[in-house]
């Protein structure tokens, strides 16, 4: 990574309770609270470059190895939405984690405007950064001795679909990963010099990708370029596209929310990874 990036330190040191402020969920928002019961889930520091950063991990109680799963965040951070989904993929037999992977650049969880989030905190996120980040998830669950690493997987959330991507195309050893609507084309700056599409030739494992067909912010000819990109890479790959779905399906605590679509995506999200290894 660049020096400059090395040299960042934590500014987040826990995670937030409860959801972010800029999407608290109205009172007839169908969230979705899944139990604890019969798990080992809560807050944990994972040492990386510049202290301790903050995640949240579930995992079936017992011994393990339990497979892996990293959870990447939406551009709310790591707040109860992406918490549950950890409890979830526990409850299912994984050992779940969702590193805070803004926590050099600011606590998202308190910033009032989606407009603000981005321009304040998101924008300034260096792919090389996160990419780093999610490794050093994967050495410290290692360290655990309560996960079988060779059985990794990913899965992220908007902004969490595009890195999960991107982390399928940096590490080798990943065995699937499942992308829910991220964005699949963009310019090259440089903190984000590539997009999946520009990596689609170097993805070393399965990826299935979750999209809705009436996404405003995910064209579905980007869908098409990627699709097409994978089939002349030869690349084991799925792209689903749920028609008249919006971004943002699987949010159960957002207006956005498609429970039928949700739910199948969930279902083939869980097949994915068992015929992939993991």
């Amino acid at each position: 990574m660049p020096p400059s990036i090395n040299r960042r330190e934590f500014v987040t040191v826990s995670l937030a309770t409860g959801f972010a402020l800029a999407v608290m969920p109205d009172a007839a928002a169908e969230v979705i609270s899944t139990s604890s019961e019969g798990l080992v889930a809560g807050e944990v520091k994972i040492p990386a470059q510049g202290g301790d950063m903050p995640a949240y991990r579930a995992m079936p109680q017992g011994k393990g190895p339990f497979p892996m799963i990293l959870v990447v965040q939406e551009i709310f951070g790591v707040h109860e939405y992406i918490r549950d989904v950890c409890r979830r993929l526990a409850q299912a037999g994984y050992f779940a984690v969702a590193p805070e992977l803004y926590a050099r650049q600011g606590d998202v969880s308190k910033i009032a405007n989606i407009p603000d989030i981005v321009q304040k905190v998101v924008s300034k996120v260096p792919d090389a950064q996160v990419m780093g980040d999610l490794d050093k998830t994967v050495a410290w669950a290692k360290g655990t001795g309560k996960t079988d690493t060779a059985r990794l997987g990913i899965t992220g959330f908007c902004w969490g679909g595009r890195i999960t991507w991107l982390y399928a195309a940096h590490n080798p050893t990943l065995k699937a990963g499942v992308a829910w609507y991220g964005r699949l084309v963009g310019d090259s700056t440089t903190l984000t010099p590539k997009h999946p599409l520009d990596v689609a030739d170097a993805l070393n494992a399965p990826i299935l990708g979750l999209y809705g067909g009436a996404d405003t912010g995910i064209p579905v000819a980007s869908i098409e370029q990627m699709r097409a990109a994978l089939k002349n890479a030869n690349k084991t790959a799925e792209i689903v596209v749920y028609p008249d779905t919006p971004h943002g399906f699987h949010a159960d605590y957002r207006p956005s929310y498609n429970a039928e679509a949700a739910t199948d995506g969930w279902k083939r999200l869980l097949a994915w990874f068992k015929q992939n290894g993991v």
